[in-house]
């Protein structure tokens, strides 16, 4: 060993990690933070944690209810193809809406960011995107972590997580103990695959070799890839007034599992849910992704959220009104079921029109 070798001096730097690439890109997101302020938090960066004042907020007696996910395979169809700006709002929607289903306002966020080199673009773009989902939910972007782990992964790769924290008052919180015999089930609209199943798709898109950077087959006027990573809705600002007004009975987020498997999570025993396909027409992504990987209705039902993003369940006399409310606030609302007496479950069955179908088809999901 020479002299040179033996006197070396290492640096954080030559490790691979950059602390001035990780204070530039503080400095660069600190407005996007200070936009997310909300009553109750001032939304500013730089602390070792964030403040929330719950009297601020106008919260007498809470219940403070929390909330973490990530984005899933999503993320990596994202990286692939260069599009980071909307996966920071499908991770606060991942979030927020599990809160809002338990009747919670959402209040504030964290991030957790982690790459293998910061590259200080990618990571901007993405954090404005959780900044945009931020707003959209109402809450405040109050802190995070970036993590810059060389040999954790692959060059240019990325991993997500985000944990959000709401308030409900004592008494408000939806547990599914209101939901009775005869109540209908309202399917609110979703914006594509949201953030579930991407594993699948990206089965599909390396098997049948789609050209994600080409106009999608069902509407040229969008790339393939733009209707694959559109963000996930945000159902919370919409939902909020019609759940304090104690009018829903229960909410259910339709995420992992589909409509089979999460809508049973917010019914009491000896309630069984019925869901009926032909009552809203198939979004063409889910067609498309259908006919692609011959997939069955039922697989189809707890794989993708099948062009409903959120499930309310309302009584027969509110059912109407509810409706109302949630169109005027923006929502696509289809009356999509019932609730009758059986095992907890769902059913979702559909004619042999619906759902690519050859014959009249059901797919029960018990538990």
């Amino acid at each position: 060993m020479n002299d040179a070798e033996a006197q070396e001096s290492y640096t954080y730097v030559k490790a691979g990690v950059s602390i001035a690439a990780g204070n530039a890109l503080v400095k660069a997101i600190a407005p996007l933070a200070k936009s997310t302020a909300r009553p109750g938090a001032d939304a500013s960066l730089g602390g070792f944690g964030g403040f929330f004042d719950l009297k601020a907020a106008g919260y007498k007696d809470p219940l403070l209810v929390a909330a973490n996910d990530g984005v899933g395979t999503k993320l990596k169809l994202a990286i692939d193809s260069g599009r980071h700006d909307g996966v920071g709002i499908d991770l606060v929607a991942m979030c927020a809406n599990d809160l809002i289903v338990q009747g919670a306002e959402p209040l504030f966020f964290l991030d957790y960011f982690a790459t293998g080199r910061l590259e200080n673009g990618v990571a901007e773009r993405v954090i404005a995107g959780i900044a945009e989902g931020c707003r959209q939910a109402g809450c405040a972007l109050i802190g995070g972590e970036t993590a810059e782990m060389p040999g954790m992964y692959a060059e240019g790769d990325y991993d997500l997580a985000g944990f959000c924290v709401g308030a409900v008052e004592r008494g408000e919180a939806l547990t599914g103990n209101k939901v009775a015999a005869g109540d209908l089930i309202l399917g609110l609209a979703s914006t594509g695959v949201h953030s579930n199943g991407y594993s699948l798709v990206r089965r599909l898109a390396a098997d049948k070799g789609w050209k994600l950077d080409r106009p999608a087959l069902f509407d040229q006027d969008r790339l393939l890839i733009e209707t694959l990573l559109e963000p996930t809705r945000i159902y919370v600002k919409s939902l909020l007034p019609v759940v304090r007004s104690g009018h829903i009975h229960a909410l259910a987020h339709i995420t992992g599992g589909g409509l089979l498997e999460n809508i049973p999570r917010v019914l009491p025993d000896g309630l069984h849910a019925h869901v009926e396909a032909d009552r809203w027409p198939q979004p063409r992504l889910m067609a498309f992704l259908q006919a692609q990987g011959n997939i069955e209705p039922g697989e189809m039902a707890r794989t993708f959220n099948c062009g409903i993003g959120m499930v309310a369940i309302v009584s027969p006399a509110e059912a109407e009104a509810v409706t109302r409310e949630l169109e005027a606030a923006g929502e696509t609302v289809f009356t999509i079921g019932r609730i009758d007496p059986g095992t907890k479950g769902c059913t979702v069955f559909g004619s042999a029109e619906s759902w690519s179908a050859r014959a009249p088809w059901t797919a029960t999901h018990n538990g």
